[in-house]
C-alpha cells in the first residue's frame, strides 16, 4: 500500500490566556492529540459541535498557526521541520478554502489579481500568460472569462466562493482544506458547490479535509469522516459504516439528530444531559463522560484510546463494541 499523502499525530494547539501568559490561568486546549491520515483522491470529513477544534485542526494541517506539539507530514516531509522558504514551496500543494466567501476575498483586487495571487507569492511573473491561466480556471469553476476585471463585491456568496475555489486552485495543488466552505452559502448553491468540489477530485485527483458540521452533506462528498469532540477525534471510520453503526455515543447523539425529510418517518432522539466542558479544563477520564448515557465509573477514571472496533472503524469508548448504533425512523403513530 502507498503512503498516506497527510499523516497527522497527536497533532495538539494549546492557547495561553492573557492571565496564563502571566501565570495565573489555564491555557485553551482546542486541539489536544488529534491524529488522522488522507490518501491521495480521498477527502475525509471532519465533524463536530462549533469549538470543538475542527477549523483549528485544519490551520494546523497547513501550518497556518504552529501546533504546541505532535507532527504532520505531507507526501512523507515533516512540515513543522521545514524552514520558511522550503514551506513556502511546499505550499503550492497545500491550499485552503475559508468559510466567509466575503471576507476571504480582497475587496480592493479584481478577481484576477485574487485567483494569480498564490503564483505571485510563489516568485511568477505578471503577463498575458498568467491572464489566459486566470481565465481558465474561473471557466473551470463555472465562471464567464468577463468576471477576471470584477470586483468581488459584485457577486453573489456562491459566486464569491468559486473564485475562492479558483485561487485554490491555481498553484496546481494536491491537497486542500475547505474550512466550512459551504456553511455560509443556500441549500440551492451547497449542492453545486459539493457538485463542483467532487468534479474537481474526479478530474485532478486532489484531496480534501473537508470540515463541516452539516452531517448530509458530509455524507455525501467524503469517503471516510472523523468526529471530534472537545479538541479530540473520537471515531474514524468508512462513512457507510459510521453512518450505519456508529460506535461512539456522541456520533450516535449527532446522527440521531439529522432530520428526517418525511412528515410520517421519525428518529428516535438521544438527548445529551448539560453542555459540552470547557476546554480549559477538561473533566478526567472520557471528556465524554458528563454527558453520555452509557457512562460507568472506568469512564470517569481512565481516557480511551482510539482503537480499532470493525469494520475500519476506530472509536475511543470503552464500550465502544456495545453500541447499537442509530435508531432508523420509524412510522410515527399518530401525526
Amino acid at each position: 500500500m502507498t503512503a498516506p499523502l497527510v499523516e497527522v499525530e497527536d497533532l495538539a494547539k494549546h492557547f495561553a490566556q492573557a492571565s496564563a501568559l502571566r501565570g495565573g490561568g489555564p491555557a485553551v486546549r482546542a486541539v489536544d492529540g488529534v491524529s488522522f491520515t488522507v490518501a491521495s483522491g480521498e477527502t475525509l470529513g471532519l465533524v463536530g459541535e462549533s469549538g470543538c477544534g475542527k477549523s483549528t485542526t485544519g490551520r494546523l494541517v497547513l501550518r497556518l498557526i504552529e501546533p504546541t506539539a505532535g507532527r504532520v507530514r505531507f507526501a512523507g516531509q515533516d512540515l513543522l521541520a521545514l524552514g520558511p522558504a522550503e514551506l513556502r514551496a511546499l505550499r503550492r500543494s497545500m491550499q485552503v478554502i475559508f468559510q466567509d466567501p466575503y471576507g476571504s476575498l480582497n475587496p480592493r483586487m479584481s478577481v484576477e489579481e485574487i485567483v494569480l495571487e498564490p503564483l505571485y507569492v510563489q516568485g511568477a511573473r505578471r503577463g498575458p500568460e498568467l491572464a489566459r491561466r486566470a481565465r481558465a480556471l474561473l471557466d473551470r469553476v463555472g465562471l464567464p472569462a468577463t468576471a477576471a476585471t470584477r470586483y468581488p463585491h459584485e457577486f453573489s456568496g456562491g459566486q464569491r466562493q468559486r473564485i475562492g475555489i479558483a485561487r485554490a486552485l491555481s498553484p496546481d495543488p494536491r491537497f486542500i482544506v475547505c474550512d466550512e466552505a459551504v456553511s455560509a452559502l443556500d441549500v440551492s448553491v451547497q449542492a453545486q458547490i459539493v457538485n463542483l468540489l467532487q468534479d474537481l477530485q474526479a478530474e485532478l485527483g486532489l484531496a480534501y479535509l473537508f470540515i463541516a458540521h452539516d452531517l448530509a452533506v458530509v455524507k455525501h462528498i467524503s469517503h471516510r469522516v472523523a468526529v471530534m469532540y472537545l479538541g479530540r477525534v473520537v471515531e474514524i471510520g468508512p462513512k457507510d459504516a459510521l453512518y450505519r453503526a456508529p460506535r461512539h455515543p456522541y456520533t450516535q447523539a449527532l446522527l440521531a439528530s439529522i432530520p428526517v425529510p418525511h412528515p410520517r418517518l421519525r428518529r428516535q432522539r438521544l438527548r445529551l444531559a448539560g453542555d459540552p466542558p470547557s476546554a480549559m479544563a477538561p473533566p478526567t477520564g472520557c471528556r465524554f463522560h458528563p454527558r453520555c448515557p452509557r457512562a460507568q465509573a472506568i469512564c470517569r477514571r481512565e481516557e480511551p484510546a482510539l482503537r480499532a472496533v470493525g469494520h475500519g472503524q476506530l472509536a475511543a469508548c470503552h464500550f465502544a463494541e456495545e453500541a447499537q448504533g442509530v435508531p432508523e425512523p420509524a412510522v410515527a403513530a399518530a401525526l
